[in-house]
């Protein structure tokens, strides 16, 4: 049993199987999730669980953070019972979301004030990626507090790099995000040209997935569209938010216009769906 304490808050898609992670490699980790339905799960597999995020804090050394957005953040820290409501210091808090630079540099600040060291830490990845622990982490924050975590940080991903300080984290994953999108469009509008020509998709696919241009990314959106099948992994909704974070960070080269209109159009009818959901509305227009 490894002797450093974890909290994990956020059960979603990506929380619990990272969360497992943890809990297998022999670390104790107490959880909370707003939806107590999916603290259910890490129960069964021996996690604890904490009333508040504040309990958890106090309960806890290292607390990970994977929740939706900004909004949930500023709930989650500065809530009512939120962490830094905590009468205690010299915690480490990692931000995993895929948030905003600012509000990291603002829970940055605010954790500085009470003695806690805050990385933010992002993940490049889907829940394929976190169920076996082979996520791409890149942090931004304080070298000293990342060095001491990196060996719970490479419990849960094949890679964990320090890219810069407080909110470089989130740019990098905003950066990377962008070319998802626009890989799931490129992918999608090659499809559907292809079967105007009378060209099947599993024979693109196949001829894609052999060819320099392939990668993971085509090869697992590739069979989704086979199958027709778009439960969401990573949902559309969520790019359309990280496309509008990128835009509010200065990107506005054409290709990320273009994307960020298509998704924004696309998430009207299936933002619930996966990402590569976009071939519908590429189909429509």
């Amino acid at each position: 049993m490894n002797t450093t304490k974890i909290g994990w808050i956020g059960l979603g898609n990506m929380g619990i199987p990272m969360a497992t992670q943890l809990i297998e490699a022999g670390y104790e980790v107490t959880a909370y999730n707003r939806s107590k339905a999916k603290e259910g799960t890490l129960k069964e597999i021996g996690a604890l669980l904490a009333e508040t995020p504040k309990n958890l804090l106090v309960q806890t050394d290292v607390v990970f953070v994977m929740v939706s957005d900004d909004a949930a953040i500023e709930a989650i820290f500065n809530g009512t019972n939120g962490i830094l409501s905590a009468m205690v210091s010299g915690k480490t808090i990692i931000n995993m979301s895929t948030v905003s630079p600012s509000i990291s540099r603002q829970m940055a600040a605010a954790c500085t004030a009470k003695g806690h060291h805050y990385l933010d830490a992002p993940v490049s990845g889907s829940v394929k990626q976190a169920e076996t622990g082979q996520l791409v982490i890149m942090v931004g924050g304080d070298e000293l507090a990342f060095n001491k975590v990196k060996p719970i940080l490479e419990k849960l991903g094949k890679l964990a790099m320090r890219v810069g300080d407080t909110g470089a984290g989130n740019n990098a994953k905003l950066a990377i995000n962008s070319l998802l999108a626009l890989y799931a469009q490129g992918l999608a509008e090659t499809v559907v040209f292809a079967n105007a020509q009378g060209i099947k998709t599993e024979d693109l696919l196949s001829l894609i997935n052999n060819a320099a241009i392939g990668n993971i990314f085509t090869k697992i959106k590739g069979d989704a569209i086979i199958a027709d099948q778009y439960q969401a992994a990573f949902a559309l909704k969520h790019i359309v938010k990280d496309l509008n974070l990128a835009k509010a960070e200065g990107i506005s080269s054409p290709l990320a216009k273009t994307a960020l209109q298509t998704f924004e159009s696309a998430s009207v009818r299936y933002g619930e769906e996966d990402i590569i959901a976009v071939i519908k509305e590429v189909k429509v227009d």
